[in-house]
């Protein structure tokens, strides 16, 4: 009997069916790409006009004009301060609390509080004439720091002069006082200086400084050169 042959076996090929499909093909090709960095999604508004701006080559030039403008802004809101300020300056160089110093320098003699034929430093405060004491007046603490104020100046002397009354007068006229005092045309005692000491009570003590004690020496040189008639003049027609 004869031998059986084997028969061969035949290999199994793999389908193109599926493998030359055109699906298969672009899935593979799409893998096949080469994988792109992911964007940043891009800024909007605002931000991206100022990152723009800030890249460009224009960008120092816009910050540097940003920073002009609010300095100009913060300048214009300082401005009205600075206004306010030169308001309350004083002109020719004097602060406000030397009004009645310059008003008794203008003057030359003037009286504290009384009447008289010179000018009064109350009425001056109150800008009207005074009724009775000026304590009692609306301006009385006012009248008070002016008269103070006169009383602790160094070129300002007190005096019991016109009409002996307190009189305040001012250095540039000393040595037209100091003549007229020295030639016997005004009593020694009218000449002689007063001034007020505060003591620890509150109470005030008036410390008298005898004519020619208080005269200084370029005032007494000053009022040697005068004669009697100039120093008249000086002082006003109340001598």
């Amino acid at each position: 009997m004869p031998a059986k042959v084997p028969r061969s076996r035949s290999v199994k090929r793999p389908s193109t069916k599926l493998a030359n499909s055109p699906r298969r093909a672009g899935k593979a090709a799409k893998a096949a790409r080469p994988v792109k960095p992911t964007r940043q999604p891009a800024k909007r508004g605002k931000a991206a006009a100022a990152g723009r701006a800030a890249a460009s080559p224009r960008g120092a030039a816009v910050r540097a004009a940003a920073k002009r403008a609010a300095g100009k802004r913060a300048a214009a809101q300082r401005a009205p301060v600075a206004r306010r300020r030169a308001v309350v300056r004083p002109v020719g160089g004097r602060s406000p609390g030397n009004r009645w110093l310059a008003f008794v320098e203008r003057h030359g003699v003037v009286l504290a509080s009384a009447r008289g034929p010179v000018p009064c430093v109350a009425e001056a405060v109150a800008g009207q004439p005074i009724v009775g004491s000026w304590w009692a007046h609306p301006k009385g603490k006012a009248i008070f720091a002016a008269l103070s104020e006169l009383d602790d100046a160094d070129d300002v002397r007190c005096f019991k002069l016109v009409d002996g009354k307190v009189t305040f007068v001012h250095r540039r006229v000393w040595p037209a006082l100091a003549c007229l005092a020295g030639n016997g045309v005004i009593a020694p005692a009218r000449a002689a200086a007063i001034q007020q000491e505060h003591m620890p009570t509150g109470e005030h003590r008036n410390l008298i400084t005898p004519f020619p004690d208080w005269v200084p020496d370029d005032v007494a040189r000053a009022a040697a050169e005068l004669t009697v008639e100039v120093a008249r003049g000086q002082l006003g027609a109340w001598v």
